[in-house]
Parts: C-alpha cells; structure tokens; sequence
C-alpha cells in the first residue's frame, strides 16, 4: 500500500510539472516545431539532464529496484526502419495534436474534448500496434 502511494504521489507531481511547465499547450508545441521558442526544448533537455543524472547515480550506488531486483539498462538493438516510421507516426501526431503521451492526462483531467480523442487514439495505435507486431513479427 505504501509503495501505491508513493507511486499516486509521485504522478500527481509529474502531472503539476507538466501542467505548471505548460507542456500540455498546444501553442508553446507549435513555437517548439517552428523553432520561435526555447521553451519547450529547455523542458525536454532538462528532463533528458535530470535522468542522466540519476542514471549515473543508479549505475554508481548499484541501487536496486523496488522489488530487490538490480536495475541494469541493457542497450537496445537499433532497428532503423521502425524507429524512422514510429518516430514519424509519434513526430506528426504530436505537432497535429499538440500532445504527447504524458500531456493527454492533463487534458483529460481538463476537461478538454480534444484529450478525450487522443487518448482514444492512444489506445487505438497500441492496440493496432500490438496485433501488427504479434502477426508474424510483421513491424
């Protein structure tokens, strides 16, 4: 029960960063597509910093998983031709949208008719993706 709620606590606090950071904002997505702000990009790169940082740390102290497991990160196998095409799937949906993953939430919870349909279709790309990569490894 404890770790639930330090896991409830822990995701209303991202959720308060994104809203305070105006990640959600659709206008300050579009600025970062059009390279006329460093907002979103200051956002994104201080995210990228603060997780190296604790990567570093997790690797150095050999700290462990909740469950008493050794967390290691295993490189993953560079698969080009699916990180082009999902990149470009998410690249496009995002600046259309004007939300990503962890934003729609926050639209959601804002009662915001727009969060609603992207998060529908949300499910819908993992669902399709789900049945099209169990299908003979087809992506």
């Amino acid at each position: 029960m404890f770790k639930f709620i330090i896991t409830l606590l822990l995701g209303f606090a991202f959720g308060l960063i994104l809203l305070a950071s105006q990640a959600f904002s659709w206008f300050r997505i579009q600025e970062m597509f059009h390279f006329q702000s460093f907002h979103m990009f200051g956002l994104l790169f201080s995210a990228i910093g603060t997780s190296a940082v604790f990567l570093f740390i997790i690797k150095r102290k050999k700290i462990k998983s909740a469950q008493g497991n050794q967390i290691e990160v295993k490189p993953k196998k560079l698969e080009l031709k699916a990180n082009i095409i999902g990149g470009l799937i998410f690249g496009l949906g995002w600046s259309i949208s004007g939300a990503c993953s962890a934003p729609v939430y926050i639209l959601v919870g804002l009662h915001w008719q727009i969060g609603l349909i992207l998060l529908a279709g949300a499910f819908t790309g993992t669902v399709i993706f789900g049945l099209l990569k169990g299908k003979n490894g087809l992506l």
